[in-house]
């Protein structure tokens, strides 16, 4: 009986011993050797990696600052702009000149409530008796760089002036100049006044670094033109007169203006 008990046995362990793997292989090569069509049930051992995921901030665009009390939001419509990036001039380099890089375009002004466009379709007079271009086009909305939108006056000292019709307080004016290319308009002045004649004025803005107009010497910048004009802030000069002067630009003497803003009450 024990002889035929350690028979049994060791066909035990010789049957046992055909299903182990070959010495060197690990239990999965061994498992991959065999054929999946010999009907034998193959364990196949799988790894589930989660996917990686990342995440990206999102830039919000930025809300607008709600107007402060007693305040409104001025946001004129912006023409199209005509040529990219704004380079310096080569030529005309005043010490007062803005650097186009370092500056972002200013497109809206806070101005008190009740204050609106003053200037739309308001008459124009000028210093040029004969003007390239019809001197309404100054306040008919239209501010196109392209020809044909604006007027041209002769070279030298020269200015434009609205009628508002009436005696109004102004808190804000914007202007354009050509802006089909980047140039900086010299001695730029803008002055308010209840006299046609302005033999008594306010100066608002002023950048004739050199006093070359003989209105004193400026502080305010100088800047290279572009579709987006410039805003002037003023702080409530009464007048029914406003006038703009130039003195030429960067790329020669002439004066081009394309559209004036008026904003009062």
């Amino acid at each position: 009986m024990k002889k035929h008990a350690l028979t049994l046995l060791a066909g035990a362990l010789a049957l046992a011993s055909c299903d182990k793997p070959a010495v060197g292989l690990d239990p999965l090569q061994a498992s991959a050797e065999k054929s999946p069509y010999d009907g034998s049930s193959v364990a196949t051992s799988t790894t589930t990696t989660a996917p990686e995921v990342t995440t990206q901030a999102v830039a919000k665009p930025a809300t607008p600052a709600a107007p402060a009390p007693g305040k409104t939001t001025i946001k004129p419509e912006m023409p199209k702009p005509l040529f990219v990036g704004t380079p310096l001039p080569t030529n005309y380099n005043p010490p007062n000149l803005e650097n186009p890089a370092k500056v972002k375009p200013t497109l809206e002004v806070q101005v008190p409530e009740g204050v609106t466009l003053l200037s739309k379709g308001k008459p124009v007079t000028s210093s040029d008796t004969q003007p390239l271009g019809d001197l309404t086009l100054l306040t008919d909305g239209d501010k196109g760089g392209d020809d044909g939108y604006g007027i041209e006056l002769l070279p030298g000292p020269q200015h434009v002036q609205i009628d508002l019709g009436e005696t109004k307080e102004i808190h804000l004016i914007w202007l354009w100049h050509y802006h089909k290319q980047g140039v900086v308009y010299k001695d730029v002045i803008v002055q308010v006044s209840d006299d046609p004649e302005f033999k008594t004025f306010t100066n608002v803005f002023n950048n004739d670094f050199d006093n070359s107009l003989k209105f004193g010497v400026g502080s305010d910048a100088s800047w290279v033109e572009t579709n987006h004009g410039r805003p002037m802030p003023v702080k409530g000069v009464k007048g029914r007169y406003v006038r703009f002067y130039s003195n030429g630009r960067s790329l020669d003497d002439t004066n081009q203006y394309i559209e004036a803003e008026v904003y009062g009450k």
